[in-house]
């Protein structure tokens, strides 16, 4: 294992020292101390963005919170140092770290809509934290808001403060949120998942723009992800953890060139997944979706336009396209949560009912959904062998032996050990939980699962295990998937046929060999170039090939 410590290889000291830190959690209820974070030790200097890499449970967020002096959840710094310009943060009081937060050091968070207050202008959100540190007059504060919102692309911005959140796009927040951590001038700035939660033509933008505006500002960063392409573009240095522990650092190029631990190798080959075999279509259609148009609360704008699709028996359609493309509304139709305004529908050759009270029990148990968050698709209260068990009983009048064999059946089907049946979903990891859900969904024996974006809240290796899940189970049991996700490299991995969907509309419907390779539409060739690659320069290459496509505009 590599854990030596980087430096600069110059003469500027390090802004950010941490020391052999120890972070520890005790449970509420056992009062057991369990270490989180293991001696880990790195340094950072000004102008400088290191980042930090790892699945769930790696330490990678605790440690960004540590820079702020900061534990969440019960977390406690039981040993080392955190020293920011040689002064030991651990060491300071509760006070003095109030104004060390915000001012000197800050934050940037995954979910920007979670970080606003809806009720208030984002200008007045902003402003605000210059009142509390006290480091600029009104004029210069707001001044100082227009110049970071212009640095960082925000439209007309001398008037974009004005803007509730809610009027404000994903991206557009997240650029907000990052003017809001610099306003004060921070010599150093934690970046934790700022684009996990963006559609990859936004996460483009607004990486672009935080890089932009970090090396403009001399500002250090650590930046957070689980996206070893996205680090690439924006890191000089990226720190692999695992389990809260180092697992090696080196500068960015020679990390994805040349690894060296079985783990950050492991990482790097999880974005080169490709679903294996022949593709040509020799299953008979079992869903059909024909002219489908819908919109929500009786609304003139259509969310779905005129939408026409096939799912082949043991295929995969892919439905990929941004937020707010209409997929999930598509899902929502064909599940009968939502009725169409138009069009129609065949399963298994016969009409489907437009919603769930007009179908019968067997097309009910015949069409599944396995959500994209399973903590809100799970009761937390419910043990792992009621949430199947209760399914097994309503949907196939099953007791006694026979409904602990099919229990233990489906557990194996989807790879989970026995001895999780008497726990909560608070006890599983992200992994298991999505197979519960998983499990949950073929114990009606459906011939079709909707998938909506069910990994995109997950770390890349447990991801890449459940596309492996899924593509076994479709290999074994002939399952069908409408797989819905804006992850190119998702769709490589599991589809068969593909359809690119914008502002509600069809863009192209074709199987995966026609819809990747060129040529490509417009829509579609954006989509695919915006995918980061793992490479240092990439970022900087696809934003030249976009201007010049756009004509320099």
């Amino acid at each position: 294992m590599n854990t030596a410590t980087h430096t600069n290889n110059g003469a500027s000291p390090p802004l950010l020292q941490i020391n052999n830190l120890h972070i520890s959690v005790v449970s509420p209820d056992s009062g057991k101390r369990t270490e989180i974070v293991n001696g880990v030790s790195l340094q950072l200097t000004a102008g400088r963005v290191l980042g930090l890499i790892g699945e769930s449970g790696a330490g990678k967020s605790t440690i960004g919170l540590a820079a702020l002096v900061h534990g969440r959840g019960g977390c406690h710094i039981s040993s080392g140092e955190v020293l920011l310009d040689g002064v030991d943060l651990c060491r300071l009081s509760e006070a003095e770290k109030r104004r060390l937060r915000g001012g000197t050091v800050s934050y940037v968070a995954q979910s920007a809509a979670a970080a606003f207050n809806p009720a208030y202008r984002l200008e007045e959100q902003i402003l605000e934290v210059t009142q509390l540190h006290s480091t600029m007059n009104n004029d210069e504060a707001h001044a100082r808001m227009v110049s970071l919102f212009t640095q960082l692309g925000l439209p007309q911005p001398e008037l974009f403060g004005r803007k509730f959140p809610h009027q404000a796009s994903g991206g557009q927040l997240q650029r907000a949120m990052t003017a809001m951590a610099l306003i004060c001038h921070p010599k150093l700035v934690v970046f934790d998942e700022p684009t996990t939660a963006l559609d990859v033509t936004t996460q483009l933008d607004v990486l672009a723009a935080i890089k932009k505006v970090i090396r403009e500002e001399n500002t250090a960063s650590l930046y957070i992800s689980h996206d070893l392409a996205v680090v690439a573009q924006i890191a000089d240095e990226i720190l692999v953890l695992r389990h809260g522990n180092k697992v090696e650092q080196a500068a960015t190029a020679e990390l994805i060139n040349q690894p060296q631990e079985e783990y950050t190798s492991r990482l790097l080959a999880v974005r080169h997944l490709h679903k294996e075999g022949e593709t040509a279509t020799t299953q008979a259609p079992l869903l059909q979706i024909s002219g489908i148009s819908a919109a929500y609360g009786g609304s003139k704008e259509l969310a779905v336009n005129d939408i026409s699709a096939t799912v082949h028996a043991g295929r995969t359609l892919a439905v990929v396209g941004e937020s707010g493309s209409g997929k999930s509304t598509l899902a929502r139709v064909i599940c009968g949560l939502l009725p169409p305004i138009a069009g129609n529908i065949t399963f298994a050759g016969a009409p489907l009912p437009p919603t769930l009270a007009q179908r019968t029990r067997a097309q009910i148990h015949q069409i599944q959904m396995v959500h994209q968050t399973p903590d809100t698709a799970l009761n937390p209260r419910n043990t792992v062998q009621e949430i199947i068990g209760r399914v097994l009983t309503l949907c196939g009048g099953l007791t006694g032996d026979a409904h602990t064999t099919r229990l233990r059946e489906l557990l194996q089907q989807v790879e989970l050990e026995e001895e999780l049946l008497t726990r909560y979903p608070p006890q599983l990891s992200g992994g298991q939980k999505q197979r519960v859900v998983i499990a949950r969904a073929l114990a009606t024996d459906p011939q079709l699962i909707v998938c909506d974006e069910p990994t995109s809240a997950l770390d890349p290796l447990i991801a890449a295990d459940i596309l492996r899940l899924l593509l076994l189970l479709q290999k074994e049991r002939g399952v069908s998937y409408l797989f819905i996700t804006h992850d190119i490299s998702v769709v490589r991995a599991i589809a068969d046929d593909i359809i690119v969907m914008h502002n509600g509309l069809a863009v192209t419907v074709g199987s995966r060999e026609e819809v990747l390779n060129p040529p490509h539409d417009p829509y579609t060739e954006l989509l695919l170039a915006s995918v980061p690659e793992m490479r240092p320069g990439w970022l900087e290459e696809a934003l030249a090939t976009r201007q010049l496509e756009s004509g320099g505009q």
